[in-house]
């Protein structure tokens, strides 16, 4: 007996949950002034149709001296306007960082959700491993188990000071 695998789709999601669209503001407040909230951060980036700055509370990987951001709801705003601008700047303890962002290619997307996304997770402590499992799953559970898949639907950038 064969399983059909379903064809990866032609186009990542360009929403967020309603969930997440409802509590951004909340997150982008608290990290606004300040509160520690884990690895996320805000991200300031130029509106690819405004020019006008947007902010959006991300996470930002840190492995390596390398930091990474995911698109982890697909081609949301934030991501194309980071796509559009090649660069933002990242709100870190209260100080804007300015940063060129470049997008991994398909490989090197698949190679960040099979290797070094994974090694980061599993430095996580258990509970820490345990929530990621339940957002992943949630979220889209190709960025745990299927790393071809994640990179179809889930833009990765690479920041870099500027």
């Amino acid at each position: 007996m064969t399983t059909l695998t379903p064809p990866l789709p032609t186009r990542p999601p360009k929403t967020a949950p309603a969930l997440i669209r409802l509590s951004n503001p909340l997150a982008s407040a608290l990290l606004r002034v300040g509160m520690p909230m884990g690895p996320n951060v805000l991200l300031r980036v130029r509106g690819r149709i405004s020019g006008e700055p947007r902010t959006a509370p991300v996470a930002v990987i840190e492995t390596d001296g390398r930091r990474f951001v995911i698109g982890a709801y697909g081609d949301v705003q934030w991501v194309r306007n980071l796509r559009a601008a090649g660069e933002a700047e990242l709100q870190v303890d209260g100080r804007f960082e300015r940063m060129t962002a470049i997008e991994l290619d398909t490989a090197a997307g698949e190679r960040f959700y099979g290797e070094t996304l994974r090694a980061y997770i599993a430095r996580f402590p258990w509970f820490g491993r345990a929530f990621v499992r339940v957002f992943f799953r949630l979220v889209g559970p190709e960025l745990a188990n299927d790393p071809e898949r994640a990179a179809a639907l889930h833009p990765v950038f690479e920041l870099r000071p500027a």
